[in-house]
């Protein structure tokens, strides 16, 4: 009864942080971005405790230098990205105009030599699939604005964001302490040992694959801009950016990236294939030497699994389930891999019986049998 009772009660708090989390999406953005930024500099302060800086003062200079690193990205790198984001925005019906001549248009004998008399059936397929992947993007970045405008207040994120943050690492030693004094007091080494794995899982993925986007949107931006592909910045930053999502930045950055330099280039194959060769170049350069060094072999998150935590919590709780997509898909990695050792380990995997001084004591000839039952 006793295992019963702490399954329905763990049960019954996760629903209700779900449920709470749900009713509060909107309120707790800046709250669980506090937290993000807290848990991603809680070793920079940690740090600089074991160095002999009071833990308040190193709180406070970490969340000044971040600030001030942040600003100083920002006027930078926002006025040049806003301005070709704005830029490519109102272009990209032409380029996907030029594009579909390129393709299908009255001048690509190259595609009329392969399919003949097909040409027209080809050309008003092509043409209906182009304009409706093009409404389907022009569409699905003014969601994102709009959606971004709705749930993103600037003064939430550039006030009560680093607040929320200050605070948190301040305290962070004390609230481990006071969470770990709330343990159940039979199970504590079980949960300690899973709270380090999620640790060690989410610290490795969120920290290591932050690094991993920074370097590839830096390395893709310039590359492409000292390449002179038209919107390059935009295209090679937003890629890197969205590496953290398996395969979608690089394909992303690669058909946009291909599609501006097919319609600025052509007929000019060297630079066509250079700006490929970029994208060939940042994939091998991540999966050989970014991502075994940054985010390790560890972390256990599989990219299927990753990509539907993500869609499930976006389509959830918007903004805020993107922030708590891959944190929580690392725990619950985690504690799956966990349940399914313990089932493995179990009974009821291996068959075996218990054991024999757990078992029922034999019945004794001569004797009635003893029942089960606890006497009251």
């Amino acid at each position: 009864m006793a295992w019963h009772k702490q399954v329905t009660f763990w049960v019954t708090a996760l629903v209700l942080v779900i449920l709470a989390a749900w009713l509060l999406s909107s309120v707790l953005l800046p709250f669980v971005a506090g937290l993000a930024l807290a848990y991603f500099l809680n070793p920079v302060t940690t740090r600089l405790e074991q160095w002999g800086v009071n833990r308040l003062v190193a709180s406070l200079a970490t969340i000044a230098l971040t600030l001030m690193l942040a600003i100083l990205l920002m006027l930078l790198v926002l006025p040049i990205f806003g301005s070709q984001l704005a830029a490519f925005i109102q272009r990209l019906p032409e380029y996907i105009l030029k594009l579909q001549n390129l393709m299908a248009g009255e001048d690509a004998a190259w595609l009329r030599n392969f399919v003949g008399d097909r040409m027209p059936a080809i050309r008003e397929g092509l043409n209906e699939l182009v304009s409706q992947g093009a409404s389907y993007m022009l569409s699905l970045i003014q969601s994102i604005w709009t959606g971004g405008q709705a749930l993103i207040s600037v003064f939430s994120l550039l006030v009560i964001t680093p607040v929320v943050a200050f605070y948190i690492l301040n305290d962070w030693n004390h609230m481990v302490e006071k969470v770990d004094s709330w343990l159940p007091v039979h199970n504590r080494p079980v949960i300690r040992t899973l709270a380090c794995r999620m640790d060690r899982a989410i610290a490795g993925f969120v920290r290591g694959q932050s690094l991993v986007c920074l370097i590839l949107g830096s390395f893709y931006a310039i590359s492409l801009t000292m390449a002179g592909l038209n919107f390059g910045f935009v295209i090679g930053f937003v890629s890197g950016i969205i590496t953290f999502i398996p395969y979608v930045g690089s394909l992303t950055g690669l058909v946009l990236a291909t599609g501006v330099a097919i319609v600025q280039f052509f007929p000019d194959y060297w630079m066509i294939g250079a700006i490929i060769g970029i994208f060939v170049f940042g994939q091998f350069v991540e999966g050989y030497i970014l991502s075994p060094k940054l985010v390790g072999d560890s972390v256990g998150l599989h990219p299927v699994w990753l990509m539907f935590a993500l869609l499930a919590f976006g389509y959830l709780l918007g903004f805020l389930g993107l922030l708590l997509a891959v944190p929580l898909a690392a725990a619950a990695g985690v504690l799956v891999r966990f349940a399914i050792d313990q089932y493995l380990q179990s009974p009821l995997y291996t068959g075996e019986q218990a054991p024999e001084s757990l078992a029922p004591p034999a019945p004794v000839p001569g004797l009635p049998a003893i029942s089960d039952r606890r006497v009251r």
